[in-house]
């Protein structure tokens, strides 16, 4: 999964504190090893396959629904969440002419699905090309052949605390890291409604990230529900967790999912979401997500349609 210093004071499943592994690679009885997900961060381009750094895998960016192979079908996802109020004019609002919604917040763009949010100043915003997302447990990436097969991955992103926890690879001596949280957006093909973009992709993000190959650990509702961003964007979010996962490592955290699932100015299904780690001391507030997702808005001319 994703990268950072650990949760103040956090355990690991082996009751050993992350924050006290020495900065150099060393052999591990945990670490990132067994069946842990890696996390994937390359600059989007067909023509390019980045490895990284971070996490040493490869993913081949591109693709008219963000690089992402595996996406799921009919999943489910937790809680509901109140409706923002819409503006006067009962339109959603487009841009904000490059200002926050939230004042002192950082604009975080994604010109490929015509969106835009906002994330507090702590966190890091990435190039709008830059897609992230999980490799599949199950797949071989020592063959060239499969680089690029993502479970999930999303662009125009933005991290907390990139390097929260670090550890190291049981299979290569490399540290690999895992985020605090991330949030991002991703197209939503397939889906029949904002609902099914919703449910699917938040049940799918805390998969790939927290639980692979598990799913009897992640705890979800059966329908999403309707919901309004400040700026008037009507879709559907849905949410999801996990609890107890049964993957191993120094990294190794339950998580959680919150997703909108909305159209675009071109007509599209598009999903944002964002993900992180729970159970945790710095675990991000399901206020501040909420805060974060008020933002959400409409921004320019979508170039994939």
């Amino acid at each position: 999964m994703p990268s950072g210093q650990p949760p103040g004071g956090a355990q690991n499943p082996h009751g050993q504190d992350p924050r006290q592994q020495s900065s150099r690679p060393q052999p591990s009885s945990g670490g990132a090893g067994g069946n842990r997900a890696k996390a994937v961060a390359v600059a989007a381009a067909t023509t390019v396959v980045v490895a990284v750094g971070v996490t040493g895998s490869l993913l081949l960016g591109g693709g008219k629904d963000d690089g992402a192979a595996g996406l799921g079908g009919n999943t489910k996802a937790p809680a509901s969440a109140s409706p923002s109020t819409a503006p006067a004019s009962g339109r959603p609002q487009t841009g904000n002419n490059g200002r926050p919604a939230v004042p002192g917040w950082k604009v975080v763009v994604n010109p490929e699905w015509g969106t835009a949010f906002d994330v507090p100043p702590d966190w890091d915003v990435k190039e709008p090309s830059m897609l992230i997302g999980f490799d599949d447990s199950k797949v071989d990436y020592s063959d060239p052949r499969n680089w690029g097969k993502a479970v999930i991955a999303m662009s125009g992103p933005a991290i907390l605390q990139e390097n929260w926890c670090l550890s190291v690879d049981d299979n290569n001596g490399l540290r690999t890291g895992t985020w605090l949280a991330a949030a991002g957006t991703k197209g939503a093909k397939g889906a029949r409604s904002t609902g099914d973009a919703a449910l699917s992709q938040a049940e799918q993000w805390v998969y790939a990230g927290y639980t692979q190959p598990d799913r009897k650990s992640i705890v979800s509702d059966p329908a999403a529900t309707p919901y309004t961003t400040r700026s008037g964007v009507r879709g559907s979010i849905a949410r999801a967790r996990s609890r107890h996962t049964p993957e191993k490592g120094t990294c190794a955290f339950d998580g959680k999912a919150v997703t909108f699932g909305f159209r675009n100015s071109a007509g599209d299904l598009v999903a944002w979401t964002l993900f992180g780690a729970t159970g945790v001391r710095d675990e991000l507030p399901d206020s501040t997500i909420m805060k974060i997702l008020s933002t959400v808005r409409l921004h320019g001319k979508p170039k994939t349609t």
